[in-house]
């Protein structure tokens, strides 16, 4: 009697490879409301503000959203694009152009963008590629420099998703590259570029995002990262070290943050004498409200009102040639030993 044959089954999706580019994140629309879920989200994350729950929550539900939300609503509506948020609007085309380079380079993967903050979320991103065979994931983050604040928050974001899941991708990260080659020569060459069209300022200024003091003392690289960036960035335009400065923004709160503070050191140059500064945000690769508004508008009338004659801001790598091919080199480095050609299904 012949054997009774298996019955069909069908076909398992096709295996894939995905890169996440993650970053910060955004609020929906420049108004109140908008900004009030997104501050809720991103101040509520305890890698954030690393204050006590019971002290912290007061203070964030009972005065910050209730003041802060129309403040900072009416900055973004300052630099809000047709398209939307700068930072998503360059964020996802990062994330289009990566996809294009690395399919003219050979490689067939999914390539997708995330927010930590607001959407679309790193959850929401995971379950889609899941959903299209990803199998294998690496998680590319839009941060060079390495912090606890910013990079550790977005493995917390996966960590909380794959503790719902069933079969979890194979997860790979990128938690840095802040002294990668690609990286520091695209910057270079955004200065250099900029220095060719509008001439050289007495003082190149490359302001960080700040983080505070303590969490230096505690471990965090953030700022051994930065100043190595600087470093890299001034030996490769061939400066000394009096023709640039290193400095932090964005303070938030009565604590101690890393020194120096962006707008105080630029009204120290204009009191000094120094009449032009060109600024560049190493630490954004995407222009957002901490560039275009804190800095294009908020330090440049600080710097000009102290007796400054000129203020540039250099914008961020954004969707530039040579930032999109180092984001391909650095995927593909973090890509080897995974397939990343689409494989044939399994029957």
């Amino acid at each position: 009697m012949p054997f009774a044959t298996e019955p069909p089954r069908p076909h398992a999706p096709a295996e894939r490879t995905a890169v996440i580019l993650c970053n910060l994140g955004t609020p929906d629309e420049p108004t109140p409301a908008a900004l009030r879920r997104y501050l809720a989200e991103f101040l509520g994350d305890p890698r954030v503000v690393e204050i006590p729950r019971l002290l912290w929550w007061p203070i964030l539900y009972g005065v910050i959203l209730r003041v802060r939300p129309a403040k900072s609503a009416a900055k973004y509506q300052s630099i809000w694009m047709p398209d939307g948020s700068p930072l998503k609007v360059w964020t996802e085309r990062q994330a289009k152009r990566l996809l294009g380079h690395l399919g003219e380079r050979g490689q067939s993967v999914l390539v997708r963008y995330a927010m930590r903050y607001g959407k679309p979320s790193i959850a929401t991103v995971l379950d889609e590629v899941k959903a299209q065979g990803a199998t294998r994931v690496l998680v590319l983050s839009a941060y060079p420099q390495y912090s606890g604040t910013t990079t550790a928050s977005v493995i917390d974001a996966v960590g909380d998703w794959s503790a719902t899941q069933r079969a979890v991708p194979e997860l790979r990260f990128v938690n840095g590259y802040h002294d990668d080659p690609g990286y520091i020569d695209a910057l270079a060459r955004s200065v250099r570029q900029h220095w060719q069209a509008n001439g050289r300022a007495d003082k190149l200024v490359m302001s960080f995002h700040g983080v505070p003091e303590r969490t230096r003392t505690l471990g965090d690289p953030y700022h051994d990262e930065c100043q190595a960036t600087g470093r890299a960035l001034a030996q490769a335009l061939g400066l000394s070290a009096d023709q640039f400065l290193l400095t932090f923004q964005s303070r938030f709160g009565k604590a101690k943050w890393l020194e120096p503070y962006t707008e105080p050191s630029l009204i120290q140059l204009a009191g000094q004498g120094v009449k032009s500064v060109d600024l560049i945000c190493p630490g954004f690769t995407s222009d957002c409200i901490e560039t275009l508004e804190e800095i294009d508008m908020e330090a440049r009338a600080a710097f000009l009102k102290a007796g400054g004659e000129r203020f540039a801001y250099i914008p961020c790598l954004n969707d530039r040639e040579e930032w999109i091919r180092a984001l391909g080199d650095i995927a593909l480095r973090h890509l080897q030993g995974w397939p990343t050609r689409v494989q044939a299904p399994v029957s």
